[in-house]
C-alpha cells in the first residue's frame, strides 16, 4: 500500500541542479498531449484515501485511492501512483522488486534510499531508463484505467529537489518523465494531476498536468497555495496537516477543493483519524 505522508521540504542548490541539468545534456521534450478526460470538479468535497479505502463522508464529491484500492462508486476518482520512487524496503513493489541498474546510485554504487520513507529513488537521468520505469508505471496506470478511475496522482514528481539525490536528477529529467507519464494516462483517458512541485507549476500545461494537488501549500513556512491557484486557477485541492495551514489553505475554500487529514492518512475509525474542512 503507497503511503504518501506530508513530504519533508528538502531541497538542492539551484545552481547545482542547473549544472547537472547541462552535463546531462537534457533537451526539453515536446509538450505532452492535452486530455479530453473530465477534470475534477472544482471547490467540490474531497478526501484524501491513500492510506486506506472507506466510505466517503457525506459531501465528498472526490476522493483519492491508491491504485491497488477500488474507486469509490458515483464519486470522481483519482488514482495515486508512486511514480517515482519505489515502495517502502521489504513491501511489494519496494527496491528488491525494481531491476538494479533502474534505481539510482550514489558515487560508491549503493542505491540511494530516501530515508524519511525508506524508499529509493528511481533513475530517469537517461532515456533508456525512463522507458523501462515508465514500462512499470504504465501496468500501474493500466490498473488505475480498467478499475474506472477518473484522474491520476503522480507522486514525488518533486523528488529531484530533496538533498539525498544530490543534483543527480534534475527538474528537466523530471518533466522529460513525467510527459511521457500524463501523455500515457491521457491515452488511458484519465486526467493527470500535478502533485506538489510549486516550482515547476508553471510548466504544467507543457507537462500534461491538468490540475494540482498540493499538499501543505498552507503551511505558514511555505504560503505556496497563492501560487497554485495562480497557475492552475480553481482546478486545484489542498491537502493539510496542520490547523495553522488549514487556516491558511480555507482563504481559498471558496474556490478550491481542501481538507485536512491526520499525516499518516489513516482509514475512518483508526485511532489518530483526522478529517477536517473549511468553515
Amino acid at each position: 500500500m503507497s503511503l504518501n505522508r506530508s513530504r519533508i521540504r528538502t531541497t538542492v542548490g539551484a545552481a547545482v541542479a542547473c549544472a547537472a541539468a547541462a552535463a546531462a545534456g537534457v533537451l526539453a521534450p515536446a509538450p505532452a498531449s492535452a486530455t479530453s478526460a473530465a477534470l475534477p470538479p472544482v471547490h467540490a468535497g474531497f478526501d484524501y484515501q491513500i492510506g486506506g479505502a472507506y466510505t466517503p463522508p457525506s459531501g465528498v464529491r472526490v476522493v483519492s485511492r491508491d491504485h491497488s484500492a477500488s474507486p469509490a462508486p458515483g464519486l470522481y476518482n483519482i488514482c495515486y501512483v508512486n511514480a517515482f520512487q519505489t515502495q517502502k524496503t521489504g513491501q511489494p513493489g519496494g527496491p528488491d522488486d525494481w531491476p538494479s541498474d533502474l534505481l539510482l546510485k550514489n558515487d560508491d554504487g549503493d542505491v540511494i534510499i530516501d530515508t524519511d520513507w525508506d524508499e529509493a529513488i528511481l533513475d530517469i537521468t537517461t532515456e533508456k531508463k525512463r522507458e523501462g520505469i515508465a514500462e512499470r508505471i504504465d501496468a500501474q496506470i493500466d490498473e488505475c484505467a480498467a478499475k474506472g478511475f477518473n484522474a491520476l496522482e503522480l507522486d514525488n514528481f518533486d523528488t529531484f529537489t530533496r538533498d539525498v539525490v544530490e543534483g543527480r536528477i534534475t527538474e528537466e529529467h523530471a518533466q522529460t518523465y513525467i510527459r511521457m507519464l500524463s501523455a500515457y494516462g491521457h491515452g488511458k483517458g484519465l486526467a493527470v494531476g500535478q502533485k506538489n512541485t510549486v516550482e515547476l507549476a508553471g510548466n504544467h500545461a507543457a507537462n500534461g498536468l491538468d490540475f494540482a494537488i498540493a499538499e501543505e501549500c498552507g503551511n505558514p513556512d511555505y504560503n505556496e497555495c497563492a501560487d497554485y491557484v495562480a497557475e492552475f486557477g480553481d482546478h486545484a485541492i489542498f491537502i493539510e496537516y496542520t490547523n495553522a495551514g488549514m487556516k491558511n489553505a480555507c482563504e481559498y475554500g471558496d474556490r478550491v477543493s481542501v481538507v485536512q487529514r491526520d499525516r499518516d492518512v489513516l482509514p475512518k475509525g483508526e485511532d489518530g483519524y483526522v478529517r477536517k474542512t473549511c468553515p
